[in-house]
């Protein structure tokens, strides 16, 4: 008789859990990596077949080529020398992520959204901002 009460709570508190775990994955490590070292080679791979760019007031929609382009020549203009999440969020199939960068030419605050496609998080939106 109590496994018949307590079997649908615990099955619940499971579900809850492991649905929250899948929603709540953090930011891969290899884009945090990549824009802390400056990479654009490593970040690109993270990006989506066409990517809405904004840099400093600058926005338009690129080709995912064209864009590891733009941030290649924003961060040899402005080597990283470090890169902080300072808040994540999102649901299930979409994550965001704001950071602050700091470079020789000042900081900057990195803003993200990322999107599963076929089960791999894509970049779809990035922007830079001066602090």
């Amino acid at each position: 008789m109590l496994f018949r009460i307590l079997f649908p709570i615990i099955l619940f508190i499971v579900s809850v859990s492991t649905a929250e775990q899948i929603t709540t994955t953090n930011i891969p490590e290899e884009i945090v990596t990549a824009i802390k070292t400056g990479n654009a080679k490593e970040l690109a791979k993270f990006f989506n077949q066409n990517i809405e760019l904004v840099i400093q007031n600058q926005e338009d929609v690129y080709s995912k080529a064209q864009a590891e382009l733009i941030i290649k020549d924003f961060f040899s203009k402005n080597t990283p020398s470090d890169f902080t999440i300072l808040h994540q969020g999102g649901k299930e199939g979409a994550r965001y992520a704001i950071g602050s960068v700091k470079t020789a030419n000042g900081n900057f605050r990195i803003y993200f959204l990322l999107k599963m496609k076929n089960y791999q998080p894509l970049i779809h939106q990035l922007k830079i901002e001066k602090e």
